[in-house]
């Protein structure tokens, strides 16, 4: 699409991208609000579930993320993205009819094939609908389909199971997606690479070697990404464990869990996503240390609010200083995934996007849920139903951590920036 993009049809794309994202999410964090049902009703362990909400995920999604992105590359970025959407909402279906733990196992490994063309070629996409000096707050409304899509996943899943069964919960918001899907292709048009972009784009598109070799050469980039990935091992593990915390803790019903942290998600994520790409952009245009330094210092200040709530002995010192270190988790999606976006040429980008997922996703998804899943079991003999509470207080750490690798980017960001 060659022609002037309006201004109103921007806000649309970012609408029909924010709400593919928020499906995205759905389907791959229902699961944690189901994972109480499902437990009781397959019979499994909480390393099975963190093995089924984590590692199955995580297999396929990195794997044939770079591979999908290369391709995005080269070719029409909302075809794949359509694709991916009904295959991903079609496998998210197929998880109800699962009766034991491999078939559950296989049918998430279906959901991440299909969710690994879902998010680079839209990093993408929107780098070449908003200019340099949007994007940390672009990327920023986009990533709010995070905690929406984990909201309503957990409401909406909770409920359904709550009412009628666990199941129904993966066949309702596995045919929706699918009906989204053709809404996307013929609503969204492929904008033209690169046009807020000084640098050409003209040419031969890179081989995978010519991205490494590039990548090799930019510090930030491998320090950003090892550093997301400790943060999103703590957040993808507490997506998926805290509503199963909730009820073994404080004896919450599902149905109260899925209300009491679905509030939190919606209201402390959405907060916090959008004052990341925020303050990134405002502060980033003076210093490109600050795309860095604001997530890095929202990490650090995430640490005691959430000591707090996880040991909080009442329900409304735990809701409110919960809200603290759910905002302040995700304020690193919109200035980090913006840096991904400028440290590169845009014919680079969606596969940079998919190498930065791999990382990401493969450390955060693949380790952080399964590991606090083994370290519960690990101490269930001696603290009972509050052995999850302890775990998920070890992974605390990983926030320690990944403001550590952040600092360390904000002394190589500047020179790896492309003008």
């Amino acid at each position: 699409m060659d022609r002037p993009v309006t201004t109103g049809y921007r806000a649309y794309v970012m609408f029909v991208l924010v709400l593919v994202y928020t499906f995205n999410f759905i389907d791959r964090q229902i699961v944690g609000i189901l994972a109480v049902p499902i437990k009781a009703d397959l019979g499994l362990t909480d390393t099975e579930l963190g093995l089924m909400g984590g590692l199955a995920f995580a297999l396929f999604y990195t794997a044939l993320g770079i591979p999908v992105a290369m391709l995005a590359d080269r070719w029409n970025r909302t075809w794949i993205m359509t694709i991916a959407l009904t295959v991903w909402s079609a496998m998210t279906a197929v998880c109800g009819l699962a009766q034991n733990f491999w078939q559950l196992f296989l049918a998430r490994l279906g959901v991440g094939i299909g969710e690994a063309g879902g998010v680079a070629p839209a990093y993408s996409l929107i780098s070449d609908y908003f200019p340099s000096n949007q994007r940390a707050r672009a990327l920023s409304v986009y990533s709010f389909g995070i905690p929406i899509g984990s909201a309503l996943g957990i409401l909406f899943g909770g409920y359904i199971a709550s009412r009628i069964d666990w199941r129904y919960a993966f066949f309702a918001v596995g045919l929706a997606g699918i009906v989204v899907a053709p809404l996307f292709k013929l609503t969204v048009a492929e904008p033209r690479r690169g046009q807020f972009d000084r640098a050409e784009t003209k040419g031969p598109s890179p081989t995978i070697r010519q991205i490494f070799g590039t990548l090799a050469t930019k510090r930030s980039f491998w320090t950003m990404s090892v550093g997301a990935a400790a943060s999103s091992m703590m957040g993808y593990g507490l997506f998926f464990w805290l509503p199963s915390f909730f009820v073994r803790s404080f004896g919450f019903s599902l149905l109260d869990a899925s209300l009491f942290y679905g509030g939190i998600l919606l209201v402390g994520g959405i907060a916090g996503t959008w004052l990341g790409g925020f303050l990134a952009d405002r502060l980033g245009q003076r210093n490109r240390a600050a795309y860095v330094l604001v997530p890095a210092v929202a990490f650090v200040l995430t640490i005691p609010f959430f000591v707090v709530a996880i040991t909080a002995s009442t329900l409304v010192v735990t809701f409110f200083a919960m809200l603290v270190p759910t905002a302040l988790g995700l304020a690193w999606l919109g200035p980090v995934i913006s840096a991904m976006q400028h440290i590169v040429p845009p014919q680079m980008r969606a596969t940079t996007s998919a190498i930065f997922l791999f990382i990401n996703n493969l450390i955060g998804i693949g380790a952080g849920t399964v590991a606090i899943g083994m370290i519960s079991d690990g101490l269930q003999a001696r603290f009972g139903d509050d052995s999850l509470k302890y775990a998920i207080l070890s992974g605390s750490v990983f926030y320690l951590v990944a403001a550590i690798l952040l600092l360390v980017s904000a002394r190589h960001i500047g020179r790896d920036w492309e003008e």
